[in-house]
C-alpha cells in the first residue's frame, strides 16, 4: 500500500474514531441530563397524607397546594392523592409501599412517614420529598441520595402565636390545643409557651397557661411534655371538649395545633359566648374562621411549606436535586405568622412588637424552646 494510501485511511480511521466518541459523548450527555431532569416533562407525582386527607384546610393542603403550584407551571406532570386511613407509622409506610412503582416523585406530609427510608432504599431511582420528620435510619445510613427531609422550626411560629396570644388576651388566660405530641407538635407547644412567657417578662404581661387534666401529651422518647393533647389529629369531637373546657375556664385566645381535630376547637369557639378567638397554624385559617357577620381567628402560626414543596420539585426537574435532611427557619422565610391585611386581627401595637421580635429571632438572638433544642418555655436564648 502507498504511502498516501495508507495516510487517507488513516485519516479516515480516525476521523470514524472521532465521530464514535463523540456519538457516545453525545449518548452519555443526553442519559446524564435525562436523568437530572427525569420526569421534566411529564412528572408523575404522589402525595399520601393522614386521614384528614389534603383537603383539611390546613398541614396537609398547604403541602398539597405546593404541587399543585409546581403542576400549573408544569402542566404535563400530574398528581395523585392517597389517603392513609390510620395514620399508623406502619400503615403509612405500606401505604407508600403500595404505589411506589408508579411515581416518580412520592410526597409524605407527617412524622409518621420516617419508615419511607426503607422503600428509599429498594427504590433508588425514585424519589422521596419528606415533611415533618427525618427518615428513620436503615442500618448505620441515615441520609439518602433520593430523600430530601423538610422539618421546619415551628417553635418559631408557635413562638410568635404565644405572643399574639399574650398581648391580646383580655382574661389573661390562653392556651395551645394539640394533636399528637409528635417533635413539631411539641414544638409548636413549647414554643407558644416561650411566647407567652417572652410577652411576661419583656412586656410586663402577666399571662396564664391553661392545662387540663388528663390531657398532657408524651413525646416520642416517653416524656411528659404537659399541654392539652387530643391524641389524635382527626378527632373533631375530642377537639370540641377540650375547647369548651378551656373556655369554661376563662380562656379567651386558643393557638390550634390539632389538624383536623382543631375544627372542633373551632366550632367550640364558635358557639361561645363572648370575644373567644382563636389561633390558626401552619397555614393562613382566616377563612375558617368566618363565623357570621364575625370572624374568630386572631391570626395564623404558619411554616411556608407550599413554597418549600414547590422548591424541591424545581429541583427535581432541573436536575439541581439533592437528598438530605434540612430544617428551614425564619432566615430563609419558611416560618412566621400572618400579618397581611385583612388577613388578622391584631393591634397595631401588637403587629408592631411581633414585627420587631421577628427580626431578633431571624438573627439567632431568641431561639425559642422546642422538643429537643435543649431550651425550656421558661429558659431559652433571648428571655
Amino acid at each position: 500500500m502507498k504511502k498516501s494510501t495508507k495516510k487517507i485511511v488513516m485519516v479516515l480511521f480516525i476521523a470514524l474514531m472521532t465521530a464514535v466518541m463523540a456519538a457516545c459523548g453525545t449518548d452519555s450527555a443526553n442519559e446524564k441530563e435525562a436523568k437530572a431532569g427525569a420526569g421534566k416533562d411529564g412528572l408523575k407525582i404522589a402525595i399520601v397524607t393522614s386521614p384528614s386527607g389534603v383537603d383539611d384546610g390546613n398541614f396537609n393542603e398547604d403541602n398539597y397546594n405546593g404541587i399543585l403550584s409546581f403542576i400549573e407551571k408544569h402542566p404535563t406532570a400530574t398528581v395523585k392523592a392517597v389517603k392513609e386511613e390510620t395514620g399508623e407509622p406502619a400503615a403509612a409506610v405500606q401505604a407508600v409501599a403500595d404505589i411506589v412503582a408508579d411515581y416518580d416523585v412520592i410526597v409524605t406530609p407527617g412524622f409518621q412517614f420516617a419508615g419511607v427510608s426503607s422503600i428509599a432504599v429498594e427504590n433508588p431511582d425514585k424519589i422521596f420529598i419528606l415533611n415533618d420528620s427525618e427518615p428513620a435510619p436503615v442500618g448505620d445510613q441515615k441520609k439518602f441520595d433520593n430523600i430530601y427531609a423538610m422539618n421546619f422550626a415551628e417553635q418559631e411560629s408557635g413562638f410568635f402565636a404565644g405572643m399574639a396570644a399574650a398581648l391580646e388576651t383580655k382574661s389573661n388566660k390562653v392556651a395551645v390545643v394539640n394533636g399528637i405530641a409528635y417533635p413539631s407538635n411539641v414544638n409548636y407547644q413549647f414554643g407558644f409557651e416561650s411566647g407567652v412567657n417572652y410577652a411576661n417578662k419583656v412586656f410586663g404581661k402577666n399571662i396564664e397557661l391553661v392545662e387540663l387534666s388528663g390531657y398532657a401529651g408524651i413525646d416520642v422518647e416517653g416524656a411528659d411534655v404537659g399541654g392539652n393533647y387530643a391524641g389524635s389529629f382527626a378527632d373533631e369531637a375530642t377537639g370540641k371538649v377540650i375547647g369548651n373546657a378551656l373556655i369554661k375556664q376563662g380562656v379567651d385566645i386558643i393557638f390550634v395545633a390539632a389538624g383536623g381535630t382543631g375544627n372542633g376547637v373551632f366550632t367550640a369557639v364558635k358557639e361561645a359566648k363572648g370575644d373567644v378567638k382563636v389561633i390558626g397554624v401552619d397555614v393562613d385559617q382566616f377563612d375558617e374562621g368566618v363565623n357570621g357577620s364575625e370572624n374568630i381567628v386572631l391570626t395564623s402560626g404558619v411554616k411556608f411549606m407550599g413554597m418549600n414543596i414547590e422548591k424541591a420539585l424545581n429541583s427535581v426537574v432541573d436536575g439541581s436535586f439533592k437528598g438530605g435532611n434540612v430544617v428551614l427557619y425564619a432566615d430563609t422565610d419558611s416560618t412566621g405568622f400572618i400579618k397581611e391585611e385583612g388577613r388578622h386581627q391584631l393591634s397595631e401595637d401588637t403587629l408592631n412588637k411581633l414585627n420587631e421580635t421577628y427580626q431578633l429571632v431571624k438573627e439567632g438572638k431568641i431561639v425559642p424552646a422546642s422538643n429537643f433544642n435543649g431550651h425550656t418555655p421558661e429558659k431559652f436564648p433571648g428571655l
